[in-house]
C-alpha cells in the first residue's frame, strides 16, 4: 500500500462516514451562528440542522482558514512519517489557499525528506469531493504519490459542477447579485443556474423563471455533457441543501436516460458553500469530457 497521505479541508462535503472509512484528515472551516462558533464536522445531521436554522431565520457567516491552523495540520500529517497530498478548495474561491500554501512553505523548511504537495484543484463543493474521491481510489489500487498528483493535475478540469439556488437573497449577502437584482429577481422568480469554468470560480451560466425551469437547465446542461462522451459507469454526485425531493427528481430523471451511469448519490451539502447560497441550493458533479455552461 502507498505510504502517503491524502487530505482535505471540510469543503470537500464528503460526508464524515466517508472520511472516515478512507482514513482521509480533514481541517475544518469555522462559521458562526449570532454569537456561536462551530466547526463544520462534516457530519449530515449537522448540515441539516444548519439548514433548517437558516429557513427558520439563522445567519450564518463563515471565516477562512488562517495560516497558523494550516501550519499545525500540515506538522501533525507529516509527523507520521508520511508524505502529504492536501486538495483544499479553488484558490479563486478563498484566500485560504494562499494561506496554506504559506504554512505549507514554512512546514517544508523542516521536513526536507518529506512530499507535501498542495493542489490548486480549480473545484469546489462536491467536485472538490469528487476529485479527493477519484485519487483516493487510486491511491488505495496502488498508485504512487507522484502518479496520483498526475492524475488529479490531467483530470480536475474535467469534474463538472452544475449549481441552482433559490434564493437571489443570500448571494446578494455575498456580493454575488446587486440589491437590485436579487430584489427583481425575487418578484419575478428568477433562479441563476450556476457552474465552475475551467479559471475555478463560482459563474452564472444562465437565468431562467422557477425553479422548474432551473431544474430543467441542470438537466439539459448534463444530458450535454454526458451524451458528448462514453458515460458508462459515470457516477453522479448530488448535494442538496434541504430539497431532496429535486434532487431525487433530478437523479430519476438523469438515470431514467441514462441507464449505463454509474451510481448516482445524494448527500447533503456541505456548510461552508451553503451559508452563502442558501436552502434550495442543488448541485451535481460528475466527470465528463470538459466544463461546459451549456
Amino acid at each position: 500500500m502507498p505510504d502517503y497521505i491524502i487530505a482535505t479541508s471540510s469543503t470537500s462535503d464528503l460526508p464524515r462516514t466517508y472520511l472516515e472509512e478512507h482514513g482521509i484528515p480533514f481541517i475544518p472551516y469555522t462559521y458562526t451562528i449570532g454569537r456561536d462558533l462551530y466547526e463544520d464536522d462534516c457530519r449530515e445531521e449537522s448540515r441539516q440542522a444548519v439548514y433548517t436554522g437558516m429557513r427558520n431565520g439563522d445567519i450564518l457567516k463563515t471565516s477562512m482558514i488562517n495560516e497558523f491552523v494550516y501550519e499545525d495540520f500540515f506538522r501533525e500529517l507529516l509527523d507520521t512519517g508520511k508524505d502529504v497530498i492536501f486538495l483544499d478548495m479553488s484558490k479563486k474561491m478563498s484566500v485560504s489557499f494562499e494561506n496554506a500554501n504559506r504554512a505549507a512553505e514554512l512546514v517544508r523548511a523542516d521536513y526536507p525528506d518529506r512530499k507535501l504537495y498542495v493542489m490548486d484543484t480549480l473545484c469546489i463543493s462536491g467536485g472538490l469531493g469528487l476529485l479527493v474521491d477519484n485519487m483516493v481510489r487510486r491511491k488505495e489500487a496502488g498508485m504512487s504519490f507522484d502518479e496520483v498528483v498526475a492524475w488529479g493535475e490531467a483530470n480536475k478540469l474535467k469534474i463538472a459542477h452544475r449549481f441552482t439556488v433559490d434564493d437571489l437573497n443570500y448571494l446578494k449577502a455575498g456580493g454575488r447579485v446587486s440589491n437590485a437584482s436579487a430584489l427583481v429577481g425575487s418578484i419575478l422568480s428568477i433562479k441563476p443556474v450556476l457552474y465552475v469554468p475551467d479559471g475555478g470560480t463560482l459563474d452564472v451560466a444562465k437565468k431562467v423563471r422557477g425553479r422548474k425551469a432551473a431544474l430543467k437547465a441542470i438537466l439539459d446542461g448534463m444530458r450535454h455533457d454526458l451524451s458528448a462522451v462514453d458515460c458508462t459507469g459515470t457516477e453522479i454526485h448530488i448535494l442538496q441543501a434541504d430539497c431532496r425531493a429535486d434532487a431525487e427528481l433530478v437523479r430519476d430523471t438523469i438515470k431514467g436516460e441514462f441507464p449505463q451511469l454509474g451510481e448516482i448519490t445524494i448527500t447533503s451539502l456541505g456548510v461552508v458553500i451553503g451559508a452563502h447560497c442558501g436552502p434550495g441550493l442543488l448541485t451535481v458533479f460528475y466527470l465528463c469530457g470538459d466544463r461546459s455552461p451549456e
